[in-house]
């Protein structure tokens, strides 16, 4: 990408109204745009970030078997009527309308019910087992809150997979294969050394649940942890974990943290309410199993933005950044050429480039390469090219070298 061609431009101000980290920085880096509180879009630059967030997870997800589909947001009243979430009392998050004639319709912020209602058409043998299907979608949650920026937002990308399940031996099974998943995307993401699979309450969907934390500054939740970081408890099911994991609620500490995932067993209660039976090896019906599992991909994006950013600007790991190098030309028409040519180089060998070809001063050029967090920045000046040199700078440290062309694509290979 030539930024010359970029139609958004980095800001120096933000809405006065943002509060929160991460957003401040990916608005003045212009990757989103605010649209109202907990509600943004996303320019170029940001789907680039979300779209290499979601093939982590989208590859991850089929490894372990499970299929991509696409469920609709428009969600029928009838559908969640059956299992008591179309109350707001047990669901307060719905955003609700009527059609035209008068049919009252929710949209989407979760999809259990709907994906049961759908499977009733497919599965009615033992045979027809398991299912595990995935989609990442815009989910829609009416929020009271939403002042963590992306981090929590009223309309958010989120990966939602469900697997259904002939026995609860099967679900366990196949549960512990999609935490061992979430443990690869996150330290594919950059995050996993701090995100912690942990013990807490399920709210809206079941009593409880395991939900996956990143020790993070601008979290919203209390996380309680041992030593030797191999037990993470919520602070909101603290006394009922640590009883039940017959731990000394003593030996934790606390520490923020932000949620990143969230996932959940149901057991057979749902598909008893749905009617979703199949015909087992006994010739008898049973209810199917059901567990869920969400990943907020927009919510990644704010927490890698939190975690990594320091007083410069966003800082991207390499798996999710938008490109890999932020390419700056400095000096007349010698550098301009070999700048022009390095950059063809780089993208016909498939290196993703942010070419800051605009006609800018260099230390406005720096900046912005340093707010928009590209892993490395390299230099093309005049002086550099009559030593045959490229100046070559990690974002991440801050470290430079002066390498020559076949040893700056030797590392950037």
């Amino acid at each position: 990408m030539r930024l010359s061609h970029n139609f958004t431009r980095t800001l120096k101000d933000v809405p006065a109204d943002e509060v929160s980290r991460n957003a401040q920085l990916l608005i003045r880096a212009g990757y989103v745009y605010k649209v109202m509180a907990g509600v943004y879009a996303y320019t170029p630059l940001g789907i680039k970030v979300l779209e290499n967030i979601k093939q982590v997870v989208r590859e991850e997800m089929n490894a372990i078997g499970s299929q991509e589909i696409i469920m609709s947001s428009l969600q029928r009243k009838e559908t969640w009527e059956v299992t008591d979430r179309w109350d707001d009392k047990k669901v307060d998050v719905w955003f609700k309308s009527a059609l035209q004639d008068g049919t009252e319709v929710g949209f989407g912020w979760s999809h259990e019910e709907a994906i049961l209602e759908m499977m009733r058409q497919y599965i009615k043998s033992y045979k027809d087992l398991p299912v595990s299907v995935y989609q990442i979608q815009t989910k829609l949650r009416n929020e009271l809150r939403a002042k963590s920026g992306i981090m929590r937002g009223r309309e958010f990308i989120m990966k939602d997979m469900y697997s259904l399940h002939a026995t609860e031996a099967d679900c366990d099974a196949y549960y512990e294969r999609a935490i061992a998943a979430y443990k690869r995307v996150y330290e594919r993401l950059g995050i996993g050394e701090d995100t912690f699979i942990t013990f807490a309450s399920g709210g809206a969907f079941t009593t409880f649940s395991h939900e996956f934390q990143t020790i993070c500054e601008a979290g919203e939740d209390t996380l309680f942890v041992n030593e030797s970081h191999t037990v993470a408890v919520n602070e909101e099911v603290l006394d009922d974990a640590t009883r039940e994991l017959g731990i000394d609620k003593e030996s934790l500490v606390p520490v923020v943290s932000a949620e990143s995932g969230n996932i959940f067993k149901f057991g057979t209660e749902k598909a008893e309410k749905m009617k979703l039976y199949f015909t087992g090896e006994d010739g008898e019906q049973h209810p199917v199993y059901l567990a869920s599992y969400g990943i907020g991909i927009t919510r990644a994006m704010g927490v890698i933005v939190e975690k990594f950013a320091d007083d410069k600007g966003i800082v991207w790991p390499t798996s999710v950044a938008p490109a890999l190098v932020y390419l700056v030309q400095i000096g007349q028409q010698q550098s301009l050429r070999h700048a022009n040519s390095l950059y063809d180089e780089l993208m016909s060998q498939g290196i993703e480039v942010m070419y800051d070809d605009r006609d800018e001063r260099p230390g406005a050029k720096f900046a912005d390469s340093e707010l928009m967090g590209i892993p490395y920045r390299v230099t093309v000046s005049d002086r550099l090219i009559s030593d045959e040199k490229y100046e070559f700078t990690s974002r991440k440290t801050g470290e430079t070298e002066l390498l020559t062309r076949d040893e700056l694509l030797a590392r950037l290979r």
